[in-house]
């Protein structure tokens, strides 16, 4: 019970953290913590690939097997509209 908790807490703060951050940072700002976060989601991948190799059942398998794409996914396009977001900075030469 107390991990539960300690979980949820953690869990709260982090979402607490996430909203302060993401609304107090300038405009200008948004596309390096764009990139961050997508470096953070790398590490959810490793951590989902992780549990995908240490489940015990066929319900925990395909959680996590669902975990591994839908963080793929993330990881994937956070970094294609960075990309694409990085590419606007630039000059009309190099849109091309």
């Amino acid at each position: 019970m107390t991990s539960e908790i300690s979980l949820l807490t953690i869990f709260l703060l982090s979402v607490f953290l996430g909203f302060e951050v993401v609304s107090k940072v300038a405009t200008i700002l948004h596309t390096p913590l764009m990139s961050g976060a997508n470096a953070i989601h790398g590490v959810i991948l490793v951590g989902a690939i992780l549990v995908a190799g240490k489940a015990e059942s066929t319900v925990e398998l395909v959680l996590a097997l669902l975990a591994v794409v839908f963080a793929t996914v993330n990881v994937v396009g956070g970094f294609v509209a960075t990309d694409r977001m990085l590419s606007m900075f630039g000059g009309k030469e190099r849109r091309r």
